[in-house]
């Protein structure tokens, strides 16, 4: 009986052992990420990127903290601040801090960086994302231009640069291949976050007879709710918001980027990279959001459409063009 009470108790203490050790191992694999945003985590853009890593936090892979709405006057000391702090990874976008940015990283070689960006990495540790989400917003393109009876579309961005120019000129070419005869407006608020002036830029369009609205920016889907037109969502789906007025979205998936890139940091093989590709289609960084409350109101053949395109889309037989030139409006 002493013998079997002392082989159970050399067991459990084994079991609880094996336990610490992967716990301590568990931890010892953890790595500090930290990011920097321009404007709220609610904003679309980021809201990608912030739910990515929260959910490599939640599953133990990095210890995550952030910094959010930081001017870009005070990004740079921002970026440095963690970086002082040890943190094996910064995320966050340069677009209108490009030259701090990289300049942080070139201070900091240690320390990976991974910054949205219209240009190139910058060796040793400055690898860029994009939300490359054309070959999705080509498909939302032509529902839009399936579902409009006025024949306009009104188009409504933050800024035209090559991020939001391509996925417009995405969504365009999408709507003219199944209606020739549509029309667009253009509008660009100069904010990536201002919803009251993005609602007046879609009244606008409204007044001039649109009856379908690109939301790439917050505020453009509660003008189209007010006035009974359809909305085509961006980056996220709002669909639950709007179930009246949002009829599609192409959304942007930030998980197979940040892992990659948590996987190289851990690996100590990171290096300067364009991570852009992890954003397609085929690698699960974009989608087509589900129907939902439009399900049964798109037209079948229009679905039917849709599908075709994007099986070809995955299987490589048909690419959207990457067009980052600013789009101009048709009437």
């Amino acid at each position: 009986m002493l013998l079997a009470k002392l082989k159970a108790a050399a067991v459990a203490a084994s079991v609880a052992l094996a336990a610490l050790t992967a716990a301590e191992a568990s931890a010892a694999d953890k790595i500090k990420v930290a990011s920097v945003y321009t404007v709220p985590i609610e904003q679309q853009w980021v809201s990608r990127i912030h739910i990515a890593l929260d959910a490599a936090a939640k599953r133990g892979d990095i210890d995550y903290e952030w910094s959010e709405s930081v001017s870009n006057a005070d990004y740079e000391r921002v970026m440095r601040e963690y970086a002082e702090k040890g943190v094996d990874m910064v995320v966050g976008e340069a677009f209108a801090v490009e030259q701090a940015a990289r300049r942080v990283a070139r201070d900091y070689p240690e320390t990976a960086f991974l910054m949205g960006s219209s240009f190139k990495p910058q060796a040793p540790n400055f690898s860029v994302f994009d939300n490359y989400i054309q070959e999705p917003a080509y498909l939302t393109g032509m529902i839009a231009g399936g579902m409009t009876k006025s024949n306009v579309i009104g188009v409504v961005g933050g800024f035209p640069i090559p991020e939001v120019n391509r996925l417009m000129n995405a969504f365009m070419a999408g709507a003219l291949e199944v209606n020739p005869d549509v029309k667009f407006m253009v509008s660009f608020i100069g904010s990536w976050f201002d919803p009251p002036k993005a609602k007046e830029a879609a009244f606008a369009m409204i007044e001039r007879k649109a009856d379908v609205l690109y939301a790439e920016r917050f505020g453009v889907s509660d003008a189209a709710k007010e006035r009974g037109v359809l909305a085509i969502g961006n980056v996220i789906d709002t669909q639950a918001q709007y179930p009246d007025t949002v009829v599609a979205s192409a959304l942007w998936h930030m998980e197979p980027t940040i892992d990659a890139a948590i996987a190289a940091v851990k690996a100590k093989s990171f290096k300067a990279e364009d991570y852009g590709h992890y954003s397609n289609m085929k690698p699960g960084g974009a989608s087509l959001a589900p129907y939902g409350t439009f399900e049964d109101k798109i037209p079948a053949e229009l679905k039917a459409k849709v599908e075709a395109k994007k099986a070809a889309i995955l299987d490589g037989s048909f690419t959207i063009e990457v067009n980052d030139a600013e789009p101009k409006p048709t009437m």
